[in-house]
């Protein structure tokens, strides 16, 4: 792609490097971008420098927030007795846009796979197990991906939270195994958390 202006190439090259955007949709972004206002991109370059240097992660379940405890854990009118167990920040997202779930989230930051080199000690697993045991949780359901690594991770924590007098479900197979949490559509989802299962009749020992 022969562009005349370097600042124009450049621009289109930092855009091209997000996730699922080719050197055309980066082109066609920053033509918008020069059809704006200056005051339009310097409110739009603000907001992501300000996102980028402010946003952390909950110190307890490990969501995106714009404080230490997140808008979901200090929630007051959550379920404080269940947690449910995803891959990551996006699946907390997909969850919500259900509106079938009330209660509260641990993101693990990643499944276990071996060929990835992602092992128990990379993720928040310890955390979660804090959590169980310092608190008055029921209930963990676990929606993780339904693939091998998802099956492997719920495994682990499973043996891990055997001591615990707590009760491990997990999603229906309202998701096709092999499928991504994040893809499924909301009413499937929904359906998925409202049907979940004892983990004992869905991974096999």
């Amino acid at each position: 792609m022969q562009i005349a202006s370097s600042l124009l190439e450049n621009a289109v090259n930092e855009f091209a490097r997000l996730p699922g955007i080719g050197k055309k949709t980066a082109l066609r972004l920053v033509l918008h971008l020069i059809k704006q206002s200056p005051e339009d991109v310097q409110r739009f370059s603000q907001a992501i420098d300000k996102m980028r240097k402010e946003v952390v992660f909950c110190t307890v379940c490990h969501n995106i927030s714009d404080n230490t405890v997140c808008n979901i854990c200090s929630n007051p009118l959550r379920k404080k007795e269940t947690i449910c167990v995803v891959e990551n920040i996006r699946d907390v997202i997909a969850i919500e846009s259900t509106q079938q779930y009330s209660g509260l989230y641990h993101v693990l930051g990643g499944i276990i796979s071996p060929l990835d080199g992602i092992g128990p000690d990379q993720l928040t697993i310890e955390s979660l197990i804090t959590r169980v045991q310092q608190s008055a949780v029921s209930e963990i359901i676990f929606a993780l991906s339904p693939n091998i690594q998802g099956d492997t991770t719920i495994y682990y924590i499973q043996k891990k939270l055997q001591p615990y007098p707590v009760t491990i479900t997990t999603i229906a197979r309202g998701i096709s195994f092999g499928g991504e949490l994040e893809y499924a559509d909301e009413l499937t989802l929904g359906r998925s958390l409202q049907n979940r299962m004892p983990v004992e009749k869905y991974v096999s020992h």
